[in-house]
C-alpha cells in the first residue's frame, strides 16, 4: 500500500479542480535516485536540481584535487539517496510555493485506486456544495392532457368521465 498525497492546484473550485488534480505517491523514487539532476529537471525543480547538480560537481571536483574515491563514491551515492528519499516531498514543497492546496492524502495500493478513490471523495464534496437555483419562470398554458374520449375505456372499471 501506498500513501499519496492529491495536490489542487490553486483558484479553482469544483470539477475543474478534480480535473487538474496532480497524485504524488509519497515514497522512496527510484528514478531519482538513479539519476537525480535529471529526474528534478523533469519534475521541474530547477533550483533543486542546480544544488544537486553543483554539489555532484563540488564532489568530483574534491576527488580530482585528492579527496579518495571511496569518499567520492560515498558522497555521490549519498546525494543521489537524499533526492530519492526527498524526492517527492521537494516536488510538494514546490507545488505549495506556487499556491497549490493540499487536498489529502489517500492510501490505496495502485495509482488506479487512487485516482478512484479521490473521484469518489471529490464527487461527495461537489454533492454537498449547494447548488445555485436556476431562474425560471412558469406560464399557465394548455392542459398536456387532452380529455379522455369514451372510445378507449373499454373494460378499465372507474374510468374517468365514464358513469
Amino acid at each position: 500500500m501506498s500513501v499519496y498525497v492529491v495536490m489542487e492546484p490553486p483558484g479553482q473550485a469544483g470539477g475543474k479542480a478534480f480535473q487538474d488534480a496532480v497524485l504524488i505517491r509519497d515514497g522512496f523514487a527510484f528514478l531519482a535516485f538513479i539519476v537525480p539532476v535529471f529526474w528534478l529537471l523533469w519534475h521541474r525543480l530547477w533550483l533543486e536540481a542546480a544544488v544537486a547538480l553543483l554539489v555532484m560537481v563540488l564532489i568530483s571536483l574534491a576527488g580530482f584535487y585528492g579527496l579518495h574515491p571511496a569518499a567520492v563514491s560515498l558522497l555521490s551515492l549519498l546525494v543521489s539517496i537524499y533526492v530519492g528519499l526527498e524526492g517527492q516531498a521537494m516536488r510538494i514543497a514546490a507545488l505549495r510555493r506556487k499556491d497549490w492546496a493540499e487536498w489529502g492524502t489517500l492510501v490505496a495500493g495502485s495509482r488506479d485506486e487512487v485516482e478512484l478513490r479521490y473521484a469518489a471523495e471529490a464527487a461527495t464534496h461537489l454533492a454537498d456544495e449547494p447548488i445555485q437555483p436556476l431562474a425560471m419562470t412558469i406560464t399557465p398554458g394548455p392542459s398536456p392532457r387532452p380529455a379522455p374520449s369514451g372510445s378507449g375505456a373499454a373494460l378499465l372499471l372507474n374510468y374517468p368521465g365514464r358513469p
